[in-house]
């Protein structure tokens, strides 16, 4: 069968974006000598960065599980007044701008009077690594709640009918039954929050500020490295992000099934 100008053309156009993306990541990736790199990956600098990124995003993945998940299921599930506008609602923050998103937190914690309670008892959200677990789960956590929505919609609730019949309670239902079924969503979910939360840079200079040695995540490390003209280190961080994101994207397409945003 002859082909039409439209097959090739819609070849054409992912061949083209394809070649954009790798040259981009290529120019990042071959550019630093091997020495001045391995010598920027052992700094004291970028561990502390490596170190940081790893807690906080473990930090707010858990959050986003905790508290995504059961609003997920909620969603998926039940039908009640305010349904669609919640949903819009938690949809929000994958439209704003990271940085709005950290003003808006930065207000919060450090203009309102909820701000100085916490600081009087000891949760201190702005210019800290708290400000950093705070940012990353704000503007994460539609993440984990898209893919799980979605996931809990492909299981039939009539297994939770079957098990509450067998004398199990709703929440029992669902802890025997549905997240054990949704074990690849649940995978999915956290695994692109967390390198997302790794990733994440507008909020968290914003709220936690970009302070060295202090508040300094992989992203942060690359903007001040940059800032300073420390090309090497900067690139470093760059290409630990771009690990970390190929490695997420690789357990996200293997093991997450159909869950998908």
């Amino acid at each position: 069968m002859r082909r039409s100008w439209f097959y090739y053309a819609t070849i054409a156009a992912s061949v083209i974006l394809t070649v954009f993306l790798v040259l981009v990541l290529s120019l990042i990736v071959l550019r630093p000598s091997a020495d001045a790199l391995l010598a920027s990956l052992a700094s004291s600098e970028m561990q502390f960065a490596v170190g940081l990124s790893l807690a906080t995003a473990s930090v707010s993945t858990l959050l986003c599980m905790l508290i995504g998940i059961p609003a997920a299921y909620a969603l998926a599930r039940y039908s009640f007044p305010g349904n669609r506008i919640i949903n819009a609602g938690l949809d929000l923050p994958l439209a704003l701008p990271p940085l709005v998103a950290g003003l808006g937190l930065l207000l919060l914690f450090g203009t309102t009077s909820l701000g100085n309670w916490l600081a009087d008892v000891g949760l201190v959200f702005v210019f800290t690594p708290l400000g950093i677990i705070v940012a990353q789960f704000f503007v994460n956590f539609p993440c984990m709640i898209r893919i799980m929505r979605s996931t809990f919609s492909m299981i039939n609730p009539r297994y939770e009918y079957v098990a509450k019949s067998l004398g199990c309670s709703d929440a029992g239902a669902v802890w025997r039954v549905t997240l054990p079924m949704s074990r690849t969503g649940i995978l999915s979910a956290s695994t692109i929050t967390w390198a997302k939360g790794i990733g994440e840079f507008g909020a968290v200079l914003l709220l936690a500020g970009a302070i060295k040695w202090k508040t300094e995540t992989l992203p942060i490390a690359l903007f001040l490295n940059m800032s300073t003209g420390r090309l090497d280190m900067a690139i470093s961080a760059a290409l630990l992000l771009i690990l970390i994101s190929v490695c997420a994207l690789y357990i996200f397409e293997r093991y997450g099934g159909s869950a998908r945003f």
